[in-house]
């Protein structure tokens, strides 16, 4: 037991010695360190990621229980799901739960504790339930949790799951059971093995290898042909700070494809190569008041315009009638839009 605790502080920290077995591991990071995407699952070329990986090669084709920790956008479910495709239950479904949404009885009915949801083939019983935002639980559906969890004694007992359970959530669950927020046995008894997910910041290597999987993703669902992005986009990218992850980065690419407008699409993350950061001690020029008026009008209108095109997935037509102004007139603020941003390269 005592080594098993190290070794998932181990994990948690990224220095767990996993050795190199790599057999039916169909992931990134081959010994050339070379990218390759296998049934959805993208994984990466960072140091960080390596680790990961190798740990998740070692810990799949067990029964053991693992929890994902990560910032919102990072991945989670796709590891999840990468590590139910590892295992010895591949064969069998996995069930997401998303806990935010769930009370005490509903938590009961989605993990069959009453014995009537997966009595017939139509509900066969999942190999992995995914916990997604297990924090998120309230406080009688924790109760509820414990109880259908294996507790380690050899002895059948009525209510417990049979199937593998995988665990995410984006926060500090040392933190949420000091404030008394989640309990402090379901918490050891998910906590099988940790594994810690890093922000898109700390693995912008990966970036370009990212954005090559989600331009042929989105190029396909959209009927686009595909395409690599420029060295000034790719640069752009890779300054950006990346708040939201992943996530970001898939909805900044998949707008490059529905707009096929890369100098538009990234406009928004503020990071254009060239462009230097304008020093409030160093610009002693005032302008006059209605310079400074139009310049703020025309940069608030350019926020709202590329706001519509977002909410509206790049759909031009909606987003003029969303702006409540003409489609050629969307279509020439959006030319403006790019002069400018030229101009300030």
């Amino acid at each position: 037991m005592e080594n098993d605790t190290v070794f998932r502080a181990q994990i948690a920290k990224g220095e767990a010695n996993v050795g190199s077995k790599t057999d039916g591991f169909s992931t990134l990071g081959s010994e050339t360190g070379s990218a390759s995407f296998k049934g959805g699952f993208v994984g990466g070329i960072c140091p960080a990621l390596q680790t990961l990986e190798s740990v998740i090669a070692e810990i799949a084709p067990t029964n053991i229980p693992v929890l994902l920790v990560g910032e919102s956008g990072t991945g989670k479910e796709m590891f999840a799901r990468h590590i139910h495709a590892l295992s010895s239950r591949s064969g069998e479904s996995l069930a997401k739960l998303s806990c935010g949404s769930l009370n005490e009885e509903t938590l009961s009915s989605e993990l069959g504790l009453h014995g009537s949801r997966y009595r017939n083939n139509a509900h066969a019983a999942p190999g992995t339930v995914l916990l997604d935002e297990v924090s998120e639980l309230d406080s009688a559906s924790q109760r509820i949790l414990l109880y259908s969890l294996p507790d380690g004694d050899t002895r059948p007992r009525a209510g417990v799951l049979g199937a593998r359970i995988v665990s995410t959530t984006s926060r500090k669950l040392d933190e949420e059971m000091q404030a008394g927020r989640f309990r402090n046995e379901l918490y050891y008894r998910i906590n099988g093995v940790c594994l810690r997910l890093p922000p898109l910041r700390e693995r912008k290597d990966d970036i370009p290898m990212l954005s090559e999987f989600f331009i042929t993703k989105h190029a396909a669902q959209l009927g686009r042909a595909e395409f690599p992005l420029s060295q000034r986009t790719l640069r752009i990218l890779m300054d950006h700070s990346w708040p939201g992850n992943i996530r970001e980065l898939e909805n900044v690419v998949k707008n490059i494809v529905a707009l096929g407008d890369e100098q538009l699409a990234v406009s928004g993350l503020g990071s254009a190569p060239g462009r230097a950061p304008r020093s409030p001690q160093l610009d002693t020029h005032i302008r006059p008041l209605k310079v400074a008026a139009r310049a703020a009008s025309r940069e608030a209108e350019r926020e709202l315009i590329l706001k519509a095109l977002e909410r509206t997935h790049w759909n031009r037509k909606r987003a003029a009638q969303d702006l409540q102004i003409s489609y050629k007139s969307l279509l020439y603020k959006l030319k403006q839009i790019k002069s400018s941003e030229a101009d300030a390269i």
